[in-house]
């Protein structure tokens, strides 16, 4: 008898309440919001410019030749294993990618003062960052652009680290803020760690010049702040992998400290295998020893290793001179067809007589254009014609085809003129 009571009560508990009952429904993530609101859409004209990935003319997702190459060496290569990685990932991985970003000839690789570990892409470069920071550093206050990618707020807050903000965009310039981005970080406590985007800046595609970097990197030395830089970009402002990464190697050379994240998501169109690399440039060999011992116990409780694949092709393209190349033009072919892309747009506003001043569409860089659209007239352009992106009204360039550009100009004129 007291066994049936005991398995009527089990019975009750289990239909009972879920214990998660108190759970209540988070907000949806805005970007991926979007991605079901352009997938629900019937549409055969429907056009998504809102995540940052790079579409071919056909609006296709676009694999690099040079990593499909890749992929077959690696499939026919018999001694490849699937064995766990070490926790910080691949050696010659870590090491070929600090050489991208910092050079091979530079000092601090040379003196062992750049510990590199392989990370899950950009997000989990910065967040394995974050918090590193958070255990090993005595300033827990992060400042960020404003605005800035909508992902970087939550790295920090989530490793426990306090959020304030720095000017950089100027609504009615629709180009840097550079006095007021001055003004702010001068009034920030020393040591105050500081978020910077290499290049191709995310939403606004607007990055200081190579003088400009100079004074901030001037600023943030004398102040005593930790630059902490987010490189997922490197290559698609100019097309040349050195130039993109000017204002990281300034800091360098400088002798200086400073974080650098990583991601090979946009550069080699790798963003489903999550490939990329925190380094952080230390004062001595000693200290960046001692900081790699740290980074192991951040990583070991998340994910104890990095995955294999994604590391493997990066390092098949950078260690064989030729694949590298091959890499390279391809990614400068990208770079080319966003900058067209973008005075294509340009130019059909103006035939257009769209009101207003639109040339900050091939001033900005990048992958995006900061378009000065509201969330009111974004809206619009999705109800009416099917075309999706960020309320805020960031356009992913690379989305775009020559033949959608029209349609994208139709809908912006009509967007803007509509209660003229």
């Amino acid at each position: 008898m007291e066994s049936l009571s005991t398995k009527e009560k089990t019975s009750k508990d289990c239909n009972g309440d879920s214990v998660f009952e108190n759970v209540v429904r988070a907000p949806d993530v805005p970007v991926y919001a979007v991605m079901v609101a352009y997938s629900k859409d019937p549409s055969p004209v429907k056009l998504n410019l809102g995540i940052g990935v790079y579409r071919t003319e056909d609006g296709k997702p676009h694999v690099l030749n040079v990593v499909r190459r890749v992929e077959k060496l690696l499939l026919d290569d018999v001694s490849a294993t699937k064995e766990y990685l070490p926790i910080t990932g691949m050696a010659e991985f870590n090491k070929l990618s600090a050489q991208l970003v910092f050079g091979a000839d530079s000092p601090a690789i040379k003196e062992n003062r750049v510990t590199t570990v392989q990370c899950l892409a950009g997000c989990g470069s910065l967040r394995t960052g974050a918090d590193f920071l958070a255990k090993h550093y005595h300033q827990h206050t992060v400042y960020l652009s404003q605005p800035t990618y909508g992902n970087h707020p939550n790295f920090f807050l989530a490793a426990g680290l306090t959020l304030k903000t720095y000017r950089y965009y100027d609504p009615i310039t629709r180009g840097l803020d550079f006095q007021g981005m001055l003004d702010d970080l001068g009034s920030a406590p020393s040591g105050a760690i500081v978020l910077f985007q290499v290049c191709s800046h995310n939403p606004t595609g607007v990055d200081p010049t190579l003088h400009q970097w100079e004074q901030i990197r001037q600023l943030v030395r004398s102040k005593g702040l930790l630059p902490f830089f987010d490189n997922a970009y490197q290559g698609i402002v100019s097309g040349s992998l050195d130039m993109d990464v000017q204002s990281v190697r300034m800091f360098v050379t400088d002798g200086g400290e400073c974080l650098v994240a990583h991601s090979y998501s946009k550069i080699m169109g790798l963003y489903g295998e999550r490939v990329g690399a925190l380094s952080i440039v230390c004062k001595t060999a000693d200290v960046a020893s001692r900081v790699e011992s740290q980074l192991k116990l951040v990583i070991r409780p998340i994910y104890s290793n990095p995955p294999i694949h994604g590391a493997a092709i990066v390092t098949a393209i950078l260690k064989d001179r030729e694949m590298f190349d091959e890499w390279t033009v391809e990614l400068k072919a990208m770079i080319n067809r966003i900058i067209h892309l973008r005075q294509q747009l340009l130019d059909a506003l103006r035939d257009r007589g769209t009101p207003g001043d639109w040339s900050h569409i091939t001033k900005q860089v990048g992958m995006y254009t900061f378009s000065g659209l509201n969330a009111e007239q974004v809206a619009f352009m999705a109800e009416e014609y099917h075309i999706y992106m960020s309320s805020d009204g960031r356009i992913n360039m690379a989305g775009l085809s020559a033949k959608t550009v029209p349609y994208l100009a139709d809908a912006i004129h009509s967007a803007v003129t509509r209660n003229v």
